[in-house]
């Protein structure tokens, strides 16, 4: 890995996704929390309208999927306030007419072949200086923002009702709490494509859940986490030519699965300790004095 970082575009690489990772730690940690993975996955595949916007209208990539991804998300935000009964079927109906915008406006790009793949699974390694200064930028408000209303998100993500008594402006948040989640997003999909980006979002905060006991705690651990993924999946992306926003995607999901069954196992042993019947193998109802007791 060491040898890789001789290239440019590796360094890169490696920066964008330490960015990702450290802002999708923090972003998911809230979305997880606050149970918003449905409209997570609504954001970022919406945002592949602006991205066939951008490149239609010749704009730079990250302004044009961003502003097309925020009119996508304040939407989605304001139905699940306003209609929560029918928010997911709308919030599908989004998903999917933004995909298709995005997709009929790359068509109609007149002697312009764009690389889907490219967008779908991520180009970290293509990610260019300008984005990289422009994903920093991004990353240092976004961290900003949650470190000046920490205290209100928290309120927010644990009960609602407490945080409007309290004087939080609980809708004023919630519509932050939505862009900073779109910002990430765009982020992101440059790193891991959009059809992986929720991966990234939730597996290191769904994983920190289960130990951490803060939500800052939990940001940290998820922040950690994603680093980890993101650099073990670059070395395997680099060591055996794989595609590299899939490799890490892979890194994080084989780590999940390895919690679960740890996890698995530990509730089996507690079971067992709890229950001495079940630590030597017996079972209670076959024992014959437990049966003349039934």
């Amino acid at each position: 890995m060491i040898d890789a970082l001789q290239f440019e575009f590796m360094r890169n690489a490696l920066t964008a996704g330490l960015l990702a990772s450290i802002i999708c730690g923090i972003m998911g940690s809230l979305v997880v929390v606050n149970r918003i993975v449905f409209l997570s996955g609504g954001i970022a595949h919406a945002a592949y309208g602006g991205i066939g916007l951008a490149f239609y209208m010749g704009w730079p990539y990250l302004v044009g999927t961003l502003g097309f991804s925020l009119t996508a998300a304040m939407i989605m935000a304001t139905v699940t306030l306003k209609a929560k009964h029918r928010s997911d079927t709308i919030i599908g109906v989004l998903w999917a007419v933004g995909m298709a915008i995005g997709i009929i406006l790359i068509d109609l790009k007149p002697g312009y072949n764009v690389d889907l793949m490219s967008y779908l699974f991520g180009s970290i390694l293509t990610v260019p200086d300008n984005d990289l200064w422009i994903m920093v930028a991004m990353g240092i408000g976004i961290v900003v923002l949650v470190a000046i209303y920490y205290h209100d998100l928290l309120a927010l993500s644990y009960d609602e009702e407490f945080a409007r008594i309290r004087g939080v402006p609980v809708t004023l948040l919630y519509f932050m709490l939505i862009a900073m989640l779109t910002v990430t997003v765009v982020m992101v999909i440059q790193v891991v494509g959009l059809i992986l980006v929720i991966a990234l979002l939730t597996i290191p905060p769904f994983i920190m859940e289960k130990y951490a006991r803060s939500l800052l705690t939990m940001m940290v651990g998820s922040s950690l986490l994603g680093v980890a993924f993101t650099i073990s999946g670059l070395w395997i992306s680099y060591a055996f030519d794989l595609t590299s926003g899939a490799s890490i995607i892979l890194v994080a999901g084989l780590f999940f699965f390895l919690n679960m069954l740890v996890q698995r196992i530990f509730s089996i042993r507690k079971k067992k300790a709890a229950n001495p019947d079940l630590a030597c193998g017996c079972d209670s109802i076959f024992d014959p004095q437990r049966r003349q007791n039934v």
